[in-house]
């Protein structure tokens, strides 16, 4: 059974891809009969990725019961000085994430049945999901860079596709260039570093560079700038996928898609990626220490900015927006500082906690329908907000359980993934640790800013009564993901530790160090409530006035409002500096390159016209030219000669 599993692993990824396929090709080939069939090719659709969650839960049972790495691999491109395999690999990483990403998919498919339901583009909606999900998972399974690289990609347009889904829409369609570009940013260097580690080792694949690499490093130490400065190239891939500084901008803007790929996108998947692949390639960046610390300090400022900016939004979904970048920022900050399975665990708790976040703001802002109409800029707004628990409690019960799991209070998921992410933290750096503590109590008081403002106190919209609960098909989601967000931290507490064990290959830890957990685990949990404490002051009792407290801080409020400037900076130094030099090239290529172009154009038609008439057509005129040119000619050189 466990072979089995193995030999047919590839079709995990498969098919969704197939049911993307079939959506696709109708949508071209046979518009109006698949528009009437949508919810049965939605059905067809969740029923193929099913085969693929209960596929990816095998495999991870038979991973973690003691079955060995699988790697199969075939001969894709051959010739007398390279070879290129292509296959997949299943070990302890892949086939976690294989789980966390076909299931987070799975639950946000069935959410989209009932939240696009009376959309248009229903069934493009869904092959372009099933298309994200199949790359994901190709990218989990992947052997080398290569393969890497190609589902990269293709999960950069899948979300291109995705975030710019309402094209009719200006803003959207300027989010989805705006990620797209920032990602290629990215993936440029991600390229330049694959090509530089192939240069040095011969090798994309993972194993086989790391180990190369040693070797390389311990024979001749002077290439260790150059490897550094080949994994500072790799590493801008994850800056960009996973939203690091400075190329987070396009993260927030991505709240223009529909809210299920929100979802999809801020959870398991795409921004997922980056801290896989720096997982991926931890052998790798290992060896260098500067880009350990250049990865540690990304994270760090990652985390706090974000925190910083996510306390002064007044659109939900890109308050939770900033937090995932915040979050990941601590995933980062884990992976600098060699704690390879505390940023992990984090990734998969995070992954889960946020997925129910977004999908429960989905439901708010669906049930904001009714009193608004569909508006973004008003029902995604939480100054239009407030008092939703009345009348949607399930959504504002699972909202606070993911809320409660983000901040990190026990016994929720998070509070032990960002536990372990502390405790690593204090010892290998007290100032990364600092920054990482305050970034704790800003994370309590923007998500409970975040929760009060939405689900209590009174509603500040037109008509609460016009508010609804959101139906059983995107409730569904919601309940089940308050499972892993209450339970799933304890399979990675200090007391037994299964997924240190797991992920790393060691026996599960058991000697709890109390003294140091519980100052650490206090320390968290006191600033968190520190946090509570001021958001419910501010947002729920009100008995500080917001207005004051603007007042009072407004140079750092209107830094954290305005994004610390950084986006207007990247207007002035990269949008209109690149404006001003197209129009200088447009103005070169059309009064040079053109005017050269056309003055040739000229000159050719002009002498043309001028010599047409010595063309008679006559010989007794030719053969007098040619006479007339030799005499001239003779003469010439007599006059020289004499």
């Amino acid at each position: 059974m466990e072979q089995l599993l193995y030999n047919y692993a590839w079709l995990i990824p498969v098919f969704p891809l197939f049911s993307a396929t079939v959506m696709g090709l109708g949508l071209i080939s046979f518009q109006k009969a698949t528009q009437s069939l949508r919810r049965d090719l939605a059905f067809f659709t969740i029923f193929l990725l099913g085969i693929s969650v209960i596929f990816s839960l095998a495999i991870f049972f038979f991973q973690y019961n003691g079955k060995g790495s699988y790697q199969w691999e075939m001969e894709w491109v051959v010739s007398q000085n390279f070879s290129l395999e292509m296959g997949y690999l299943i070990d302890p990483l892949s086939s976690t994430m294989l789980v966390v990403v076909s299931t987070v998919a799975f639950l946000v498919m069935i959410y989209t049945d009932g939240y696009m339901n009376y959309d248009q583009g229903y069934v493009r909606f869904f092959s372009y999901l099933s298309l994200f999900t199949a790359s994901m998972l190709g990218l989990v399974l992947s052997t080398n860079l290569v393969q890497v690289y190609i589902f990269w990609e293709l999960i950069g347009l899948c979300s291109y596709l995705l975030i710019g889904f309402w094209f009719t829409r200006t803003t959207a369609g300027d989010a989805c260039q705006k990620a797209f570009i920032t990602n290629r940013m990215g993936d440029f260097g991600l390229l330049l570093g694959i090509l530089g580690f192939y240069w040095l080792t011969k090798s994309f694949h993972f194993n086989e560079i790391a180990f190369r690499l040693e070797s390389l490093l311990q024979v001749d130490p002077k290439l260790i700038p150059l490897g550094t400065l080949f994994a500072i190239l790799l590493f801008l891939g994850p800056i960009s996928k996973s939203a690091q500084f400075p190329l987070h901008v396009w993260l927030p803007d991505a709240m223009e898609g529909p809210t299920p790929i929100s979802a999809l996108i801020h959870a398991a998947t795409l921004v997922a990626a980056g801290v896989f692949l720096v997982g991926r390639m931890f052998p790798i960046f290992d060896q260098f220490p500067i880009v350990m610390s250049t990865i540690a300090w990304t994270g760090c400022l990652t985390a706090f900015l974000g925190a910083t900016i996510a306390t002064t939004q007044v659109d939900l979904k890109k308050g939770l927006a900033y937090s995932t970048v915040s979050q990941l920022g601590y995933m980062m900050m884990a992976m600098g500082v060699g704690s390879y399975s505390a940023g992990l665990f984090h990734l998969i708790t995070h992954a889960y906690s946020k997925a129910l976040l977004f999908l429960g703001s989905g439901s708010a802002i669906h049930g904001m329908e009714g009193a608004v109409g569909f508006s973004p800029y008003i029902n995604q707004n939480m100054n239009q907000m407030g008092g939703l628990r009345k009348k949607m409690p399930i959504t504002a019960i699972t909202f606070l359980i993911g809320t409660l799991s983000i901040c990190g209070f026990p016994p929720f998921a998070c509070f032990w993934s960002k536990d372990a992410i502390l405790s690593d933290l204090f010892q290998a750096n007290p100032v990364l640790w600092l920054f990482a503590w305050l970034t704790a109590g800003l994370t309590s008081f923007y998500m409970f800013r975040i929760y009060f403002l939405t689900f209590e106190g009174t509603f500040r919209g037109p008509d609460i009564s016009l508010v609804k609960e959101s139906g059983p098909m995107m409730l569904f989601p919601l309940i089940v993901l308050t499972i892993p967000t209450l339970t799933l931290g304890l399979t990675g507490t200090p007391f037994k530790d299964f997924f240190k064990s797991f992920q790393e290959n060691i026996p599960i830890e058991t000697n709890v160090d109390w003294p140091e957990f519980l100052t650490m685990a206090g320390s968290s949990v006191g600033i968190g409530l520190l946090g509570f404490l001021f958001a419910f002051l501010v947002y729920y009792k009100c008995s500080i006035s917001r207005t004051s407290l603007v007042s009072l801080n407004l140079p750092l409020y209107e830094f954290s409002k305005n994004k610390w400037y950084l986006d207007d900076l990247y207007e002035i130094i990269i949008v209109k500096a690149n404006r001003k030099l197209a129009q200088r090239v447009l103005f070169f290529d059309q009064y040079f390159i053109d005017g050269l172009v056309n003055f040739s154009g000229i000159f050719v038609f002009f002498t043309g016209e001028g010599l047409r008439y010595t063309e008679t057509g006559r010989f007794q005129a030719y053969g007098s030219t040619i006479l007339f040119v030799l005499i001239s000619f003779v003469g010439y050189l007599v006059f020289q000669i004499a």
